[in-house]
């Protein structure tokens, strides 16, 4: 199916729904948003982190409304990011694992809990949600995503990044640093690029 048509559609939707729903246009319009990131800015090598932390809300926005009253979540995100810049979609799996491997599991007063911070140009993510109590043997699933976004990890930022995941029964715990750049820094900036369309 073609971009294009794709987003035409929701913005057709998007313009039924405005006046009979206007929980469900707002959903289509974090949908579209949402896709338009990933099937455009996801290609390039570097995006501001500005733009990664925007889409990240952006999904836990549409969470929030699927869950409506019942889910408790705080996240707490850094204000002065303009001139960092991050490969694209490495924050959202973190994230995407919290809901489908954890709160979504749980009957009762699901959370979700994310800080981060910058100091210099070092990322500071700690994530955190209730999970359900699992059998020893489904412990550790936390599903393809995750996989994935660490051998990502290793590749851009080896050397670079830190990532620790802590879980117990009834908590998983994500802790993960990155040292980025600022687009100043055009030279480091250039050597990224060049390894990551490589990569490609």
């Amino acid at each position: 199916m073609h971009p294009h048509f794709l987003f035409n559609t929701l913005n057709n939707i998007f313009s039924q729904t405005q006046t009979e729903s206007p929980k469900g246009s707002r959903m289509i319009m974090g949908l579209s948003d949402m896709l338009r990131y990933i099937l455009y800015e996801g290609q390039k090598p570097l995006v501001p982190l500005k733009q990664e932390l925007l889409m990240i809300k952006e999904y836990i926005n549409l969470e929030k409304i699927r869950y409506g009253n019942k889910l408790d979540i705080h996240v707490l995100t850094p204000d002065k990011v303009d001139e960092i810049y991050i490969a694209p979609l490495l924050l959202l799996p973190f994230v995407e694992n919290c809901f489908q491997h954890g709160t979504s599991h749980m009957l009762q007063n699901p959370w979700v809990n994310l800080t981060a911070e910058m100091k210099n140009t070092t990322l500071a993510m700690k994530l955190m949600n209730g999970k359900a109590t699992v059998s020893d043997n489904e412990q550790g699933n936390s599903g393809i995503g995750i996989s994935n976004v660490k051998q990502r990890l290793d590749l851009l930022y080896k050397d670079k990044y830190g990532l620790q995941i802590t879980e117990d029964d009834e908590v998983f715990i994500v802790d993960l640093w990155i040292e980025l750049i600022r687009i100043a820094d055009k030279v480091q900036a250039g050597i990224i690029v060049q390894a990551q369309s490589t990569i490609a």
